[in-house]
This record gives C-alpha cells, sequence and structure tokens, in this order.
C-alpha cells in the first residue's frame, strides 16, 4: 500500500499518467484479450524508469543515515555523524506529512546532534542560565530546557497512533517503560517520578556519600493528526557540564547522570540493540 501510495505520488509530480488500454474495435480487430487491470498495471509499472523510483523512495531517508533494519513494520534508520538540528526537524515535519497521508513509513531515527539546547512548550527563560553557550531553538514538543550533544543517543520517535488507540497517556508510558526495560540491560534501575518527566536513577555518587537522584534520560514528544515526533534522549557519555546552561526539565533541585559515570561501559550503537531488543511498538 505504502509503494502504491507514493508512485502515485510519482505521477502526480510527473505529469505521468497509465497507459490507456486499446478501444474495443482495435481489440477485436487484433482478436486480443484485454489484459487483467493487474498486469495492466504492472506493465505500466515498467515505463517508470527505475531512477525515478529510487529518486521518490529516498525523500523519507534521514539527513546523514542509512537504514539499518525494521521491527513491527517500522524502519530504523541510523546517522553515524552530529544531525544539525533544523535539519532533523524539517525531515521529521516532511515524515509526520508523508504517514498521515499513507506515503511514508513509520520510522524510528537513532541519532546525536552537536552541543545545543532546546526550548519545549513549557520552557521558562530564567531556566537558560547560560543563552550564548549554544545554540537555543525553540520547538512545539512538550517539556522544558534540554541539552543535546555528542555522547547522547536520541531517538526520534514517527508512529501512528491512529493504529494504536490514540492514547497519549499509554504512549507516554510506553517511552517511560521502553527506556527502563532498556536501562535494565545493564542492571541499571530506572524509576519514574511523579510531577518530575523523564526517567531516573537513585545511585550514590561514593561510599561515603548519601544516595541520589539523577536523570538518566529525558522524554520529549509531539503529535500531529495522532503521528508522534521528536521522542528520548538518554545520556550515554555527553559532556555533562553542558548540562550546566541550562535547568534541566526546570528541576533546579536535581542533577543528571550518564551510563559512563554510572561506569558502564556502553557504545552508542550497543544501546541501539537493546532499544530495538525491547521496542514496545
Amino acid at each position: 500500500m505504502l509503494i502504491y501510495h507514493c508512485l502515485n505520488e510519482v505521477v502526480r509530480t510527473r505529469g505521468l499518467e497509465p497507459p490507456r488500454a486499446n478501444a474495443h474495435n482495435d481489440l477485436n480487430v487484433a482478436r486480443l484479450p484485454v489484459p487483467p487491470r493487474a498486469l495492466r498495471f504492472r506493465l505500466w509499472l515498467g515505463v517508470i524508469s527505475q531512477s525515478a523510483i529510487v529518486q521518490q523512495m529516498s525523500k523519507h531517508l534521514p539527513p546523514y543515515s542509512t537504514l539499518i533494519g525494521s521491527k513491527s513494520n517500522i524502519a530504523l534508520f541510523r546517522s553515524d555523524v552530529p544531525v544539525p538540528y533544523p535539519e532533523a526537524i524539517a525531515w521529521m515535519e516532511q515524515q509526520v506529512a508523508g504517514i498521515a497521508t499513507g506515503c511514508a513509513e513509520e520510522a524510528l531515527w537513532f541519532l546525536e546532534h552537536p552541543p545545543l539546547y532546546t526550548a519545549g512548550t513549557s520552557a521558562k527563560q530564567s531556566d537558560l542560565l547560560q543563552p550564548n553557550r549554544f545554540p537555543v531553538y525553540d520547538v512545539g514538543r512538550g517539556g522544558e530546557y534540554t541539552y543535546h550533544g555528542p555522547g547522547q543517543r536520541v531517538v526520534y520517535v514517527l508512529i501512528d497512533l491512529n493504529k494504536r488507540g490514540r492514547d497519549l497517556r499509554a504512549y507516554v508510558k510506553q517511552l517511560e517503560q521502553w527506556v527502563i526495560d532498556t536501562l535494565a540491560v545493564d542492571d541499571i534501575h530506572g524509576v519514574i517520578r511523579t510531577g518530575r518527566v523523564g526517567v531516573w536513577v537513585n545511585h550514590s555518587q561514593d561510599s561515603f556519600s548519601p544516595p541520589v537522584e539523577e536523570k538518566i534520560a529525558a522524554i520529549g514528544i509531539r503529535v500531529r493528526k495522532w503521528i508522534t515526533f521528536h521522542g528520548i534522549a538518554i545520556n550515554v557519555s555527553p559532556n555533562l557540564e553542558h548540562f550546566s546552561g541550562i535547568v534541566p526539565c526546570g528541576l533546579s533541585s536535581f542533577g543528571v547522570t550518564s551510563l559512563t559515570a554510572l561506569g558502564k561501559r556502553k557504545t552508542l550503537t550497543g544501546l541501539d540493540a537493546d532499544l530495538i531488543d525491547n521496542l514496545p511498538f
């Protein structure tokens, strides 16, 4: 069905039309049967150059990315270089529109960003402590200020909730549990706290200090026509000092941590494999 819709888009944009069948009288003269509809479509399909189809489908590839597989009919993409934030937003906007019209596939995109801050719809200007340190982007997702940078695994989740019950609370819980289950692979106990967005860990920084709770993963979503975008960000090995330019998620009483800070040696691609194994959709 996806290919059919996208081929229709090729036809629309290139002004192509399927070849018309011969008139009935011409067929009588030639004494040829009318080809079945499916066969006529396949014959017509052959006149469209393969490069045109590939070009149309390649519009759905995220910037600087490769297709690494699929699961549950969701395409899995990964970018191995930091992706500029405006390019990521532009691709998500395009993909959401395509999913809504049936001309693009649901997708997960695993990536990093260069150092930057994003401001959600609830962000307070007073929580931006160092406004000139990194680029700051106002975005339409929920939440407050968040940091993105190298060593942090961002996963943008673009799925159709029209197929999944149109329940935002259930979707957010799925994201939270997805992160918790993935952290558990490395024996990290992630928790959810009422009134605090994201996933947290309770740990002692050394044998002499009392346990503290610190944030290890952020969650921020946006939904349009029940198609989701934005997603999750898990701290693997980022420079945690970069978080000092903001009050992360508006919570000044709590810090942030990472897998590396917790003594876990994990690569981004290793985390990707665990996330895919625990995919809840």
